[in-house]
């Protein structure tokens, strides 16, 4: 053998020997890389076995649901379905409208469901504070600045971001610290609301029962008596139940103003411009759909009320749980990412559709009557479009329907009365932010009442 041909079968020797060792490394390094990964991996199979469960399209499994002795995800199944895969439909089954619950939006997360899913360790945070002793995000307090400043809906410049268990901790918080802050007297603060209002403005702050503030009915009764009175209005916007954008109705020297902007989202009304209010409240569920997780925020531009509103989630709950912030944080991610408008384009496309429909069955009734909104020119949509609230606010008209509840439940339609609202039993709120199931039961129920009622009249007519 020559020198040359030697050397030849050295260098393949040793070529072969570092690769041969590279190959080694790697998969002692993959390996260790694999055992950290051990429990990603359980989590997932154990997420996708859940995923994987056959419900028919007319429910669900869930990782903390119920299972079968062997182990299996059992279906939770939606109002009006049931049988082991909810594949058998209810028979004369009453559709729940009354329930604001927004799974119309689980269709979206569903398709989404990769970049909108977390993976959280048993030793997530498990401290009570963050590393910077606060109990906020401030990354989850970013993307919130950020996501008004996307939508338009509300100017968070120069303002304090407080997080609450969801906009109902937030409501009792902001009044509390209205009433600890803007007034030095002793006699109790008015709580009012224009009616017709969202209930909840009414029974918490009677459940609660401080002698600093009384619920005092509606803003109607106070108009010209709020010189020396001291009031705290509730402004939601759009309201709920009627869809309307309200404004403010009483503006006294001791007059201080909560704004519900729960509904203010282009999926719900045109956004014509930021609201740029003094105090400012928006909950996860109506934006997302996630009504579970119980994630709300306030914007505040004064600091002391700011910091009362804190010391008073601070003393109730401590904070809204890490869990529900890095949650909130994975979600709202998706809304802003790309060109920011996937999440609303779906969200409105719905809506829209079902208002439609709605629309359509009612404009031959004589007996039922819905409030018309005027369309209006969206900033963030660049566009002219009419409204699409959460709620139909429906009225019965004929003389005889003063309880309009009871004849929609007649027709197995279950609504929530005018009178949770603080006006007549004469209207009925109906929910179109159910799940499709729960909204086209409702749309057959309409249209079956509508149709009979139709051909009442035609017969009487022909007499």
């Amino acid at each position: 053998m020559d020198m040359s041909s030697g050397n030849l079968n050295w260098s393949v020797c040793l070529s072969f020997s570092v690769i041969v060792n590279l190959i080694c490394i790697m998969l002692i390094f993959s390996n260790k890389h694999t055992e950290k990964l051990n429990w990603t991996r359980e989590a997932a199979i154990a997420a996708e076995n859940v995923a994987s469960t056959s419900c028919s399209g007319h429910g669900r499994a869930y990782l903390d649901g119920l299972i079968t002795e062997n182990g299996r995800p059992i279906c939770e199944c939606n109002a009006c379905y049931t049988g082991p895969d909810c594949s058998v439909i209810v028979p004369n089954c009453a559709v729940d409208a009354d329930s604001g619950n927004p799974m119309f939006l689980e269709p979206f997360w569903k398709q989404n469901a990769g970049s909108s899913s977390i993976m959280v360790a048993g030793w997530h945070r498990m401290g009570y504070e963050f590393e910077d002793g606060s109990l906020i995000s401030k990354q989850l307090e970013n993307v919130i600045h950020k996501l008004h400043e996307t939508v338009g809906n509300a100017n968070t410049s120069n303002k304090y971001i407080l997080f609450g268990s969801g906009s109902t901790q937030l409501l009792n918080a902001a009044v509390y610290a209205l009433s600890h802050t803007t007034y030095s007297s002793s006699s109790s603060t008015k709580v009012v609301a224009s009616a017709p209002y969202y209930p909840v403005y009414k029974s918490q702050t009677e459940l609660l029962d401080s002698k600093k503030y009384k619920f005092s009915g509606h803003t109607s009764s106070w108009r010209n008596k709020t010189r020396n009175d001291k009031f705290i209005e509730f402004v939601t916007c759009p309201n709920n139940p009627d869809g309307r954008l309200n404004k403010a109705v009483l503006h006294g020297k001791f007059t201080r103003h909560i704004y519900d902007l729960a509904y203010y989202w282009p999926h719900y009304t045109p956004i014509p411009a930021p609201m740029d209010e003094d105090l400012m409240l928006f909950t996860l569920s109506k934006l997302t759909g996630h009504a579970g997780s119980r994630f709300g925020w306030a914007i505040v531009k004064d600091k002391a009320v700011y910091d009362k509103m804190v010391e008073y989630v601070d003393l109730n709950t401590y904070g809204v749980p890490r869990e529900t912030q890095l949650r909130a944080l994975k979600l709202l991610n998706v809304v802003v990412r790309g060109d920011k408008k996937e999440m609303f384009r779906f969200a409105h496309t719905v809506m829209r559709s079902r208002w439609e429909k709605l629309t359509e069955i009612l404009s031959t009734s004589k007996r039922f009557s819905m409030e018309q909104l005027p369309s209006q020119h969206c900033a963030f949509s660049k566009q002219v479009r009419p409204p699409s609230p959460a709620f139909a606010w429906l009225k019965c008209e004929a003389d005889e329907d003063k309880d309009c509840f009871n004849v929609l439940r007649a027709a197995n339609i279950i609504g929530r009365k005018g009178a949770v609202f603080g006006v007549e039993n004469r209207y009925v709120r109906l929910s179109i932010v159910n799940s499709r199931d729960d909204f086209d039961l409702l749309q057959q129920r309409l249209q079956d009442l509508v149709s009979k009622d139709r051909s009442i009249v035609q017969a009487v007519t022909s007499l």
